[in-house]
Parts: C-alpha cells; sequence; structure tokens
C-alpha cells in the first residue's frame, strides 16, 4: 500500500514543507543607480558643493542596486546597495551614506 503512494499519489496527505508568514517577510524596495540619476534633481534635497543629497528610505526604497549609469555626483544615504552601484557613485564623484538597520528583535 505504502508503495502505491508514494509512486502513483505522492500528494496523498497533502502539503510538504512549511512557508514562513507572510507578517514575517522583509519588504524589500529597490532601485536602480539608472533610474537614481534620472530622478535626481527631481529628488535632491539639498546640494552642496556640486552634489545633490537624497535619502531613499524616505522616498520608501531600502536598497540600491548597480544596474544603469550614472552621470551627476550624487550623496545617497540607503540601508542596503549593491558593490556595482558603490562602485559607479563613487566614480561619479559622489558618496553612499550607509544608513543602520532597525532590527525588530
Amino acid at each position: 500500500m505504502w508503495s502505491y503512494i508514494i509512486k502513483y499519489e505522492p500528494d496523498y496527505y497533502g502539503k510538504d514543507g512549511f512557508t514562513s508568514p507572510k507578517s514575517l517577510r522583509e519588504k524589500v524596495n529597490v532601485i536602480n543607480v539608472g533610474t537614481l540619476d534620472g530622478m535626481a534633481e527631481k529628488f535632491a534635497v539639498k546640494k552642496e558643493e556640486g552634489k545633490s543629497f537624497i535619502d531613499l528610505k524616505r522616498l520608501g526604497y531600502t536598497k540600491l542596486l548597480g544596474t544603469g549609469k550614472i552621470s551627476k555626483a550624487l550623496v545617497v544615504k540607503v540601508g542596503a546597495f549593491s558593490n556595482s552601484a558603490a562602485e559607479k557613485i563613487r566614480e561619479a564623484g559622489g558618496e553612499i551614506l550607509e544608513e543602520k538597520q532597525e532590527t525588530g528583535v
């Protein structure tokens, strides 16, 4: 009998595995460097020494990714970023201010 269930009806006993509740999943909202370059003039808070300051957390973004090209010097405050995004911003003459992540534990 057991071999019949294994072979012909593997889903006989219902679901397998564990799924964590949606309330425990972290919601990540990402933005690319290329998109950020186009939005820089619209969302820049202040300009100092030719660099625009952008706070991505205030805009609702949690991570900065490195897809695209950047031509402006930006100072970006963000919680998480990729290595390629940091490299592209530094090459353009800007800098990244890393914001510490808050944990709910």
